[in-house]
């Protein structure tokens, strides 16, 4: 009886020394496990950087403007974001009810439903007359005015705080508001064409065409997928201009010299890399803070479990997910553009895409944040593409069109249309190979990209299935073309 306490002391002094064995081996693998994290990231970090390359978020920051110079400060402008975020933008909390946004334009039903789709050969049919269209846009004149004034500024950064933490909460409240404008720019331009009044109709294009360039050197992705969207807005009363032969000589001269400013493939990379930097800041957030918590819009967790394991995971593992995104993007991600020869391969990013899924598979946690994000950039490229393509193809319309208004006709190929129709034929940035033309026997032509099936389907567009109906920019070709006379 008297060897009970004694015995009871050991195992209680064996389990101290069991748990205080764990309790080292816990603190080495996760010391060993930082510092070859850290190593890792370091390495391959360095290794870029001596080569060009920069990862952190200040080198894709855009440089301050003076404020008198600056679109963005405008009031017009201002009004679209100054409810949420102050001039540095930082939030305001409770938003400013009491500011207007004069950005805030709505398009009435009856106007909306009759737009056309330059994708699909469709010419917009107004249910209201052209006038009557513009009267019930009128109301936004003065707001549109003094935008056209502010666009004259030589300089557009808006006020967004780069310094958020994290800065996946960095709110972006003008982009919303700029598309808005070129949706109403698109629809007044539409009806002052019908209206027999050109040159209004090229003022607003050009608005149009300018506002996509205001928020150019912001390094969000959704700021330039919002870009691409406000130029297929704008192309539509080109293209029913163009259709229609309404625009003069000189409207035309204008409105390529506005879209030759257009350059997304560089756009690509410069916003790629913006993403890139833009997702390793907020794993460092993470890391630092380990504020990781997937919430339902009721405040309580969605992944208890998944979130506990966020917060027990060594700091090794967020420099891993650095290096893999840092990785996915240098390996496989921004090599899908060729600057210098101006294209874009389908078939090497369908083949890099494979490579990336496979490598992505092959680990755990150390790619946790990339296959969470490779599945929302995967499509960027093909985005981009066809937003440079659109412009390419209206560019050469517009040659087209003033070759017809020089000889009374189009010509039977396009090699007629340099240099004095337009400075240099853009190629096909799929293939790089000359753009599909045709003249119709009414008069009429097909111009075309063999599109991101790298197949030409003779001009053929494909439509995507569903209420939408929207052109599918997988299969078929990308086609400009007008309806049959």
């Amino acid at each position: 009886m008297n060897e009970e306490p004694g015995t009871a002391r050991r195992i209680f002094k064996y389990f101290l020394i069991v748990c205080a064995g764990l309790v080292a081996l816990v603190l080495l693998f996760y010391a060993e496990e930082d510092w070859r994290g850290w190593h890792a990231w370091n390495r391959f970090k360095h290794q870029w950087e001596a080569k060009g390359e920069r990862f952190d978020l200040a080198s894709v920051i855009p440089a301050p403007v003076p404020d008198d110079q600056n679109f963005a400060l405008s009031p017009v402008v201002a009004g679209c974001y100054g409810s949420m975020l102050d001039a540095n933008g930082r939030k305001i909390s409770p938003p400013d009810t009491n500011l207007v946004n004069r950005l805030n334009m709505e398009i009435p039903p009856d106007i909306a439903k009759g737009i056309g789709n330059w994708q699909k050969s469709t010419v917009s049919e107004l249910q209201l007359s052209a006038a009557d269209v513009l009267r019930a846009l009128s109301k936004y004149d003065p707001a549109i005015e003094e935008l056209r004034q502010a666009g004259q500024l030589p300089f557009s950064r808006f006020p967004l705080n780069y310094d958020n933490d994290p800065p996946a909460a960095i709110l972006l409240p003008h982009l919303a508001a700029l598309k808005e404008c070129a949706v109403v720019l698109r629809s007044r331009a539409i009806a002052e064409l019908q209206n027999g009044q050109s040159d209004l109709a090229l003022a607003d294009v050009k608005l149009g065409i300018q506002l996509t360039g205001k928020i150019r050197t912001e390094p969000f992705l959704i700021s330039h997928l919002v870009r691409i969207a406000m130029v297929n807005i704008t192309l539509q009363p080109i293209w029913e201009g163009l259709a229609r032969h309404q625009w003069s000589e000189a409207q035309l001269a204008e409105l390529e010299r506005e879209l030759s400013k257009l350059d997304f493939l560089s756009d690509y990379e410069f916003t790629l890399r913006g993403e890139r930097a833009l997702d390793i800041a907020n794993i460092e957030y993470l890391r630092r803070t380990h504020k990781f918590d997937l919430m339902d819009d009721s405040g309580h967790s969605r992944r208890p479990v998944q979130n506990i394991g966020f917060r027990l995971m060594p700091n090794s593992w967020y420099y891993q997910n650095e290096l893999a995104i840092a990785r996915m993007y240098q390996q496989w991600i921004l090599p899908s553009v060729d600057i210098e020869r101006q294209t874009i391969s389908p078939a090497a990013i369908r083949q890099n895409e494979a490579a990336e899924t496979n490598a992505l598979r092959r680990l755990a946690f150390y790619d946790v944040f990339a296959r969470m994000l490779f599945p929302a950039l995967s499509p960027a490229a093909r985005r981009f593409a066809c937003a440079q393509e659109s412009a390419d193809l209206a560019r050469v319309a517009i040659a087209l069109e003033r070759y017809r208004l020089a000889h009374g006709e189009y010509p039977q190929s396009l090699d007629a249309l340099a240099p004095q129709f337009i400075a240099k034929l853009p190629h096909d940035i799929i293939n790089c190979e000359p753009l599909h033309y045709r003249r119709t026997s009414d008069g009429q032509f097909t111009l075309y990209s063999v599109g991101w099936n790298e197949t030409d389907d003779e001009g053929d567009v494909v439509l995507q299935k569903g209420p939408t109906s929207g052109v599918d920019l997988n299969q078929g070709d990308w086609v400009w073309r007008y309806p049959a006379k």
